[in-house]
């Protein structure tokens, strides 16, 4: 296992107007700073990095947009895009200590009517199954919606242009994310009018296209996040006024109206992935483009306010990364996460942090070592776990057994500490909620926002247990025999 303490490398937005020459001169100096800081980590505000596990080709090459999710079993679960046994892609589940598991190889059925090729992650269910989408199989190139269990059973829900002129949708590029309704929703980059769809699936695999997209909509619609106040809120890639991009705001019941038309212009183009809302109520997300033409950090409101927190490749060569593919995690410190795909010191992407106040932190720089064992290329958004370690994939580097390396698997420390999450995140009193997080045995009580629930310790990693009457929305907290972890998001009580 590769593991290495670095240190913080600060980056701030007003560098973006230095020279190359003073730019230049600032960046040797750092260097030399970095190096002295690695040599004596002991004497640094160190970070820790480990690279879990490596794909070879036959476990699975390149997962590329697709970010990993947590298992109730304290297990990461993830998918790549290639590789594997029929070379369609797999499902895998990697453990501390117990390296990566292939769970599923895609294209194993006749014709790959199991799917073929999964672009995007999973999402854990309130059943504690996993569902997920396949981009396309290599005789119909339309994709899947598909369940599959932890310990690897798959069932295909929906198979994508099941009618003839593709109405239904064609070519699902993103994840899934489950509705207060318990249904979930879902886009596609093809179909419906040609420019993509939304849709609405339930656990038993009835679709239903709530939109479908026409060009001055944007066109290439990406993750969706259902928001506080019930709608759903997304990104098209392109389409729009200026056909670089949209922010869209949506009704469950398919109504949709443009927040932002991308412009390629200081505030960035062709929106990468999904949206964040943060905890201040306003949504987070990146694009390619901006000043520097690498890409952009943007914030926007519920009613369409965008601004630009930071615009990468600041510095010659970017050494504070650029290509932010990826979409972007609010961690417990209240800061955003997130990844660069290019850039860095080393030229093949970055971890970084960036405040609210507009401060952004290089954290890790990957390939720092030849032939890049540590990985390359991340494409994907991070996952915080609840032990408040980060964890995330890269598309490149680990062994040599594909052309640029088959990718890896990594884990980032920053000295965060565990909370639990709950899922769902919202319900109604007497709902039942799942408690997720580590270190739970023993747990004497759980409560939400200061009520105290009745709840059952199922492992470690899982509680059981219901919304207590007159609970309000808020933290839900649970005592362990170490101490108290709270949710790292407030859990709403419905009315």
């Amino acid at each position: 296992m590769l593991q290495l303490k670095i240190c913080k490398l600060y980056v701030s937005a007003p560098f973006q107007g230095a020279s190359n020459t003073r730019s230049s001169r600032l960046w040797k100096d750092i260097a030399v700073a970095i190096a002295f800081c690695i040599g004596l980590s002991n004497f640094c505000a160190a970070q820790t990095f480990r690279a879990l596990a490596s794909f070879d080709g036959t476990n699975g090459e390149s997962p590329l947009d697709a970010p990993l999710v947590q298992g109730a079993n304290g297990h990461f679960y993830g998918t790549t895009s290639s590789g594997g046994a029929d070379n369609g892609g797999t499902v895998f589940e990697v453990a501390a200590g117990h390296g990566l598991v292939t769970l599923y190889n895609f294209c194993s059925q006749d014709v790959c009517t199991d799917g073929f090729s999964p672009q995007a992650g999973l999402v854990l269910s309130t059943n504690g199954n996993f569902y997920g989408t396949t981009f396309g199989d290599e005789f119909n190139f339309f994709g899947t919606v598909f369940e599959i269990t932890p310990g690897g059973r798959l069932a295909t829900l929906h198979t994508f242009c099941s009618q003839g002129d593709c109405s239904d949708g064609a070519d699902p590029y993103s994840g899934l994310v489950q509705s207060t309704n318990g249904n979930f929703y879902g886009a596609t980059i093809y179909g419906g009018n040609g420019f993509g769809t939304v849709f609405e699936i339930t656990a038993g695999g009835k679709l239903i296209t709530v939109h479908s997209f026409v060009r001055s909509d944007g066109s290439e619609p990406g993750g969706l996040v259902e928001g506080a106040n019930g709608k759903f809120y997304g990104i098209t890639r392109t389409g729009g006024t200026h056909n670089y991009g949209t922010v869209f705001i949506m009704t469950p019941d398919g109504e949709l109206a443009t927040l932002y038309n991308f412009a390629n212009d200081s505030y960035g183009a062709y929106p990468n992935s999904g949206l964040i809302q943060a905890a201040d109520g306003n949504f987070y997300g990146t694009t390619s483009g901006g000043v520097n033409g690498q890409g952009t950090v943007f914030e926007i409101t519920a009613d369409g306010r965008l601004a630009t927190l930071y615009s990468f490749c600041a510095q010659t060569n970017c050494p504070d990364g650029a290509g932010p593919n990826g979409g972007l995690v609010q961690a417990t410190d209240g800061n955003f996460y997130g990844t660069t795909s290019a850039g860095g010191l080393n030229g093949r992407g970055t971890i970084f942090e960036i405040t609210p106040g507009r401060k952004l932190t290089t954290l890790y720089s990957f390939c720092a070592r030849r032939n890049c064992p540590d990985g390359s290329d991340p494409f994907a958004a991070l996952l915080q776990g609840t032990d408040g370690d980060f964890y995330g994939t890269t598309a490149g580097g680990g062994r040599d057994t594909c052309s640029q390396g088959c990718g890896t698997v990594f884990s980032l420390s920053t000295g965060l500490g565990a909370f639990v999450k709950a899922l769902p995140a919202s319900g109604n009193v007497g709902a039942a909620v799942k408690v997720l997080g580590t270190g739970l045995s023993g747990a004497t009580s759980v409560s939400f926002n200061d009520i105290t629930a009745t709840f059952t310790v199922v492992s470690d990693s899982e509680i059981t247990t219901t919304v207590p009457s007159g609970a309000s929305t808020g933290t839900v907290a649970v005592q362990t025999p170490t101490g108290i972890l709270n949710s790292n998001l407030a859990f709403r009580v419905l009315p």
